[in-house]
């Protein structure tokens, strides 16, 4: 039930949001990229996982519905008006998330997520912080880096890959992560920036208008789509390096046919990045993730050798 009063017009207005209503704004779609990489943290660590099962359990959830939820809703909240011109069925501009509802969750979904990391230990309380510190400068003014392609895909690509993998090093270690970690993280983390370049494929025209550069809006799809390729194919040609160098060779050559794959893929995808940039989202994207789990064993074997 939702309680409803009435407008000026003699219409029903809902007063307070459905649970459904709630659930959309945290949109779960978005939540698998972080807990993703969490558990390739916890991979990584070499601890045993079965006897840190609360850290398992409690930071996948922080990790997606929670700060990635609450960052979907502080990105909708910020959104609202451009959101009323260019999708008006979301659900803050149709009216599903009345009033200041969409505020409220955010701020809640802020508090409750650092609560939770405080009862994972320090090092996950400070990586909690950094992350909403991320959600809410990335969609609000005056900073709202998402304004600009670079910083914005930046923020996000290291937030949703980087920063939740060595937080789940450093809540089963309680320390901080082996520096072949840090750099394996950080470099999935930097080829994820093309990964959310995909994502702006779909709202070009509207970036436009409303004076979002993203890259596809600021240097045309062509020239957006070969940044795109060229970010995520070099992070993981790093990783293949690098694996290489520490004696992993075929976790290393296991990345590599996983990234040729993609290379085919990319190339179909260039020749028409409008129209391709979802198909080549899910496939992909799909392999790339695939290959930090691959990553997260070979560093597994690294760290407890």
């Amino acid at each position: 039930m939702v309680a409803r009063s009435y407008s000026k017009t003699g219409q029903r207005a809902a007063t307070w949001p459905t649970p459904a209503a709630v659930l959309e704004l945290l949109k779960p779609i978005t939540w698998f990229p972080p807990m993703w990489a969490y558990g390739c943290g916890m991979i990584a660590s070499g601890a045993d996982l079965g006897s840190r099962w609360a850290y398992v359990t409690g930071g996948i959830l922080l990790a997606g519905p929670m700060i990635c939820g609450t960052s979907q809703a502080v990105n909708d909240w910020y959104d609202r008006h451009v959101d009323a011109i260019n999708e008006p069925h979301r659900v803050i501009p149709s009216g599903r998330m009345p009033g200041r509802w969409g505020l409220w969750v955010a701020i809640t979904g802020s508090l409750l997520s650092l609560a939770l990391a405080a009862l994972l230990g320090m090092w996950v309380f400070v990586a909690a912080v950094i992350g909403i510190l991320f959600a809410w400068i990335y969609s609000m003014p005056p900073l709202r880096l998402k304004q600009d392609g670079w910083q914005g895909n930046a923020a996000v690509g290291l937030s949703y890959e980087t920063l939740p993998w060595l937080t789940a090093v450093a809540a089963t270690t309680n320390g901080l992560p082996d520096w072949r970690t840090g750099l394996i993280a950080l470099l999935y983390g930097l080829g994820a920036h093309g990964i959310m370049t995909l994502n702006d494929f779909k709202a070009i025209e509207g970036d436009r208008q409303m004076g979002i550069r993203s890259l596809p809006a600021r240097y045309g799809p062509q020239a957006a789509a070969k940044l795109a390729c060229i970010t995520m194919a070099v992070a993981q040609v790093a990783v293949i390096v690098a694996l290489l160098i520490w004696g992993r060779p075929f976790f290393g050559a296991a990345i590599a046919g996983l990234t040729l794959v993609q290379l085919v893929c990319m190339a179909r995808f260039l020749k028409d990045p409008i129209a391709r940039a979802v198909w080549y989202s899910a496939i992909g994207v799909g392999l790339y993730v695939t290959g930090m789990v691959i990553a997260a064993f070979a560093l597994r074997g690294l760290v407890s050798a």
